[in-house]
């Protein structure tokens, strides 16, 4: 064997044996293991790779502002060979789909895919915290995972609505479920160029659409990942813009809620519900029970009356067609004809970006608009957006004009690719997957009914006692889209390690809501993290830490 080859060799298997052989090869390992990493550069097919740089070990830091308080975060890494290439499309007419790898120098025989949000158009780096993982922890390329994203085949542009690339068909299913796999294959393909093996085991995780793309990836290609964590995923998504898109048009006019009566509502819910777990904790422990408790008609404003502390006729219709469940006029895939209402808690979480309650989700800081302007609900502007150039295509559409039934077969062709709600889990379960979803209580992005509802047509699928040897759901109360609000912080990449590779099942679990200064990242509380259908209630104890709660129907 060469000099050359048994320097590769060492980096690649990245021991410690091999790292403290000689203190003269360790010091030349550098140069051996930046020479493998820019060999990965080039690609005679589809695949290209465009560059492969050796990146030094990175330190913790800190930002001051973020759109989320994960977002905030970026973790230290250690020494990686950052991958970046792109997959041509077939179209001349489509973008290309852009990817990374982030191959570190140790490495534990393990790979993540990191799923992406919102329409994508944005290049997943595999460089952040996944979905709920806690500020304190190692960064799964820190532990020694091969990390990686992908933009799903298309680059939102400053100034352009994100649903744009959805007129161009392969761009659509790119997006849909193309991207995800094509990826996933080519990153394969770099472990082996790069450590002469494929990985041992795969997982995938992702929060909101990267929830959507992990359940895509255990329905459309259950052969790939041994294990996926999904986090608020966007299912029967055809029917999640039209739900949303239904709720900012009762708000147009008169209906629209402004930030003190979100308050009024938010503090409502609170009073009605918050000590029905036995604690006095501002939390709505059972948004469940909450949402058939709470009754909305008690804040309308009597005859002759108005103002901040009371809801109009109008206000009220809008806050009960949130709740309403949406639906179409016809079957759209897997027999679903409908859309769960959103439920009840975190009207008022604060809005800060996608961190939020019904400010950030469905009413944005002013009535609804056309087209979708930058102050309005998040909502609206996918959903508007996504009326117009995913379901009409047609960019000039008036959307309070449109109407379901004349876009029918467009509906089902997108639900097919789209919506991921297809029950039959046997192969991913048959070839030893395991899946975990964690619906947050307080998501007003997209309703937490529409995975809880999944999961239970699971459970009818294939059995409660089959479906639990493989699959796991938890709902985290007061918990808004993103991870805020209440306690959502947990490990599940350790977890499903443990699944995984040692059979380790998980029951309830623990979450923690965590402050965002280094390097400690204290606890400020923590909750029980209950499977479905179980719900935190309080034993005794300060109602801060997770032992004074048991979880319970």
């Amino acid at each position: 064997m060469t000099l050359t080859r048994a320097k590769l060799c060492a980096w690649l298997v990245g021991t410690a044996a091999a790292l403290s052989a000689s203190a003269a090869f360790a010091a030349t390992l550098p140069e051996a293991a930046e020479a493998v990493c820019k060999g990965l550069i080039g690609g005679a097919d589809a695949v290209k790779i465009d560059s492969a740089t050796l990146q030094a070990p990175s330190q913790l830091a800190v930002a001051e502002r973020g759109p989320t308080p994960s977002g905030r975060i970026t973790p230290a890494n250690p020494a990686f060979c950052k991958v970046l290439g792109h997959i041509d499309p077939a179209d001349p007419k489509a973008p290309p789909i852009r990817f990374q790898v982030n191959l570190p120098v140790g490495w534990n025989g393990r790979s993540v895919q990191y799923g992406g949000g919102g329409f994508n158009g944005v290049l997943i780096s595999g460089l952040g915290l996944p979905p709920a993982y806690p500020f304190d922890k190692p960064s799964p390329l820190a532990r020694g995972f091969v990390t990686y994203g992908t933009d799903s085949g298309h680059e939102t542009r400053q100034g352009e609505p994100p649903q744009v690339f959805a007129l161009n068909d392969e761009a659509f299913e790119n997006f849909a479920h193309r991207a995800y796999k094509k990826v996933r294959d080519a990153a394969v393909g770099l472990m082996e160029r790069a450590y002469g093996r494929k990985p041992d085991t795969m997982y995938f995780m992702g929060s909101s659409e990267g929830g959507r793309e992990g359940l895509t990836m255990a329905q459309r290609y259950p052969d790939d990942f041994d294990g996926i964590f999904a986090r608020v995923p966007v299912i029967n998504w055809v029917g999640l813009q039209h739900a949303g898109t239904r709720s900012g048009l009762v708000t147009m006019g008169a209906g629209w809620i402004n930030p003190a009566q979100v308050k009024l509502v938010g503090e409502a819910v609170r009073a009605a519900c918050d000590k029905a777990d036995g604690s006095d904790d501002a939390l709505v422990q059972d948004p469940v029970g909450c949402k058939a408790a709470f009754k909305v008609e008690t804040l309308r404003c009597a005859s002759g009356q108005s103002g901040d502390q009371c809801l109009t006729d109008a206000q009220v219709k809008a806050i009960e067609t949130l709740h309403a469940t949406y639906k179409f006029p016809f079957a759209l895939a897997n027999g679903l004809d409908d859309y769960p209402g959103w439920g009840v808690s975190g009207e008022d979480t604060p809005a800060i970006g996608p961190t939020g309650g019904w400010t950030a989700w469905w009413l944005g800081t002013a009535p609804p608009a056309q087209p979708p302007a930058p102050n309005n609900g998040i909502a609206w502007i996918y959903g508007a957006g996504g009326i117009q150039y995913v379901f009409a295509r047609d960019p000039k559409l008036d959307v309070t004009t449109y109407k379901v039934e004349e876009h029918k077969a467009r509906l089902l062709e997108v639900s097919k690719l789209m919506d991921s709600t297809d029950p039959d889990l046997s192969r991913f379960r048959a070839r030893g997957g395991r899946l975990i979803m964690l619906e947050h209580m307080a998501d007003y992005a997209q309703s937490p009914y529409a995975g809880i509802r999944y999961f239970e047509s699971v459970e009818r699928k294939l059995g409660k006692t089959e479906t639990a040897e493989f699959a796991r759901l938890y709902t985290a109360p007061g918990v808004d889209h993103v991870g805020s609000g209440a306690p959502a912080n947990v490990d599940m990449l350790s977890v499903l390690v443990d699944w995984v590779e040692q059979g380790k099942a998980p029951g309830d679990l623990e979450v923690g809501e965590q402050k965002v200064e280094a390097p400690s990242f204290a606890t400020l509380r923590a909750l029980p993290l209950c499977r479905w259908p179980a719900w935190p209630h309080y034993k005794s104890g300060p109602v801060t830490e997770a032992s004074s709660f048991t979880c319970a129907p």
